[in-house]
């Protein structure tokens, strides 16, 4: 089920709002779990087998892991068994397929197999769950004793299908102490909103042009048609990611819970390293906690802390992808932390804020060839489109016809994407408040149910990974 479907809006959300509202406290995050489960069986209810499995094993080891704190022995060796089962679960069904094509591209015999569809949002929660599981280890947070509300933490389906990966300490309390009010509930209205509103009206509207991109002849493609459809790319994924995020935090406020912020304006970043501070900001935080910091971090001699950043990048590429291009766009964003680290940081702190910011966008760019492009071979052709090597030359009719019909597309998704837009909202409109906000917010909720009428299913872009 989607969040921006008609089902999803008019359908499971008021059923699940009213009950939750109208029944007594102690019926709350039983009503949460419930339509958690119903929201992750409505596409693929075979797999929520593997949930309750999942949600079972963690449980039980976690009880077993605080059960043994006293002998670390013990402990240690539970942790290694939980973390084993938890990623061989992950892996066989995100990685056998790409494991055992790799195989028969290199071995003289070929390994019949038959690829498994993905469940929708295993990488998310099989993360969220080992951040409870380690945690507990570590005795950073208690361990989780009701089953319920264990089940609800792993579930809870404003964030389950995409994240923000919440880890368990942010939401420990709040699974028992959490206050619902009308402000809260009408600022997460206003969330989700302006969530919408990125993910229907920008993601799905500039998303065609990449998708019309994408499908042309290699030779039929100049250089700025290239980079146009790229452009396209940089937004899409953007407004349909944080968009998804803002969803999942607004849907939360209303139901009393705060989750973690996951985007914070990426694209006015004046250098890679900044960028990955304000992109999938729950991810980053994931690795640097479970990952980078207990490898040593950058408190090591400069050879192991290169070896780290690489370590965290190779991971963070698997975790997006069964593919090599994704193998290549970790270690590609990990090579380049690390010049920026050791040798680029003195000239960029020189360069004038245009130029390191048209220096990071252009990285980034780059970088999301790799991340769209079906195969590494693929990436490769459309980076030789990209800087001239082939293709219809630099510009042509098809480059001109995209950039200026598209031209007013093109100023609203370059501004929307920066603070510029809620800056110029709070400044101007905020004092007129609430008026002007129901007016504006209504607005744009029901401009985007009119696209949504005539629609076709189009799912959110991290659904895949």
């Amino acid at each position: 089920m989607l969040f921006s479907s008609i089902v999803f809006l008019f359908t499971f959300l008021p059923i699940v709002l009213i009950l939750y509202y109208v029944l007594p406290r102690q019926f709350k995050n039983p009503v949460l779990l419930l339509a958690s489960l119903l929201f992750y069986a409505w596409g693929e209810p075979i797999y929520l087998f593997l949930m309750m499995f999942s949600i079972l094993f963690n449980y039980i080891s976690g009880l077993d892991i605080a059960r043994n704190l006293g002998n670390k022995r013990a402990a240690r060796k539970s942790l290694i068994f939980n973390v084993v089962v938890n990623l061989c679960v992950l892996g066989f069904f995100k990685y056998e397929g790409f494991v055992l094509n790799s195989l028969n591209a290199v071995l003289p015999v070929e390994i019949p197999f038959q690829e498994v569809a993905l469940p929708v949002g295993i990488s998310f929660y099989t993360f969220q769950i080992l951040s409870y599981i380690i945690d507990v280890y570590w005795g950073n947070v208690p361990v989780q004793k009701n089953l319920m509300d264990f089940a609800l933490y792993v579930t809870m389906f404003p964030q389950l299908i995409a994240g923000p990966i919440v880890k368990y300490a942010e939401i420990d309390e709040q699974l028992h102490v959490r206050e619902e009010n009308w402000g809260r509930f009408g600022e997460g209205v206003m969330y989700f909103i302006r969530g919408l509103a990125k993910k229907v009206l920008l993601a799905n509207t500039v998303g065609m042009i990449y998708t019309n991109v994408s499908g042309m002849a290699p030779e039929d493609v100049s250089v700025v048609t290239a980079w146009l459809g790229c452009l396209a790319y940089t937004f899409q994924i953007y407004f349909d990611f944080s968009g998804y995020s803002d969803m999942a935090v607004g849907l939360g406020k209303m139901f009393g819970f705060e989750f973690p912020w996951n985007f914070n304006y990426p694209y006015i970043a004046q250098s890679v390293t900044e960028f990955w501070r304000r992109w999938h900001i729950s991810l980053s935080s994931w690795f640097r906690e479970y990952v980078y910091i207990p490898l040593g971090g950058n408190r090591v001699p400069v050879p192991k802390h290169i070896r780290n950043l690489l370590v965290v990048w190779l991971l963070t590429g698997l975790w997006h992808g069964a593919a090599w291009n994704f193998v290549a766009w970790g270690l590609y964003y990990g090579v380049i932390l690390i010049f920026e680290k050791y040798f680029f940081h003195r000239v960029l702190d020189k360069l004038p804020e245009v130029l390191r910011h048209i220096y990071s966008l252009v990285l980034v760019m780059v970088g999301w060839v790799l991340f769209f492009s079906p195969s590494f071979a693929g990436a490769l052709e459309y980076l030789k489109l990209m800087f001239g090597a082939g293709g219809h030359g630099f510009m042509d009719g098809e480059a001109l016809y995209l950039l200026i019909s598209n031209l007013g597309l093109w100023v609203i998704a370059i501004v929307s994407s920066t603070p510029l837009v809620y800056g110029v909202y709070e400044r101007y409109v905020g004092r007129r408040k609430p008026v002007a906000d129901v007016v504006i917010y209504a607005g744009m909720f029901l401009l985007c149910v009119a696209y949504l009428v005539t629609e076709t299913y189009n799912p959110f872009l991290y659904f895949r990974f």
